[in-house]
């Protein structure tokens, strides 16, 4: 049995926005093996679990990457 909460591992507080550090950050996203291409695999398999609970997991997993 497991326990699932959604909540955010460090606080997120922007003070000073950096362009330089979004395009590094933004450029993580895009490929086959960046958090985009994982984020839709983790949203096309939810569909394959019996488990609405588990369906639940794979969808906020998912759209937190996105």
């Amino acid at each position: 049995m497991w326990n699932y909460q959604k909540n955010l591992e460090y606080p997120v507080n922007i003070k000073n926005p950096d362009p330089r550090m979004a395009k590094l950050i933004i450029t993580q996203y895009g490929g086959p093996n960046g958090e985009l291409g994982a984020s839709l695999r983790y949203l096309s398999q939810r569909f394959a679990m019996p488990k609405s609970s588990m369906r639940a997991l794979l969808t906020d997993i998912g759209m937190s990457c996105v």
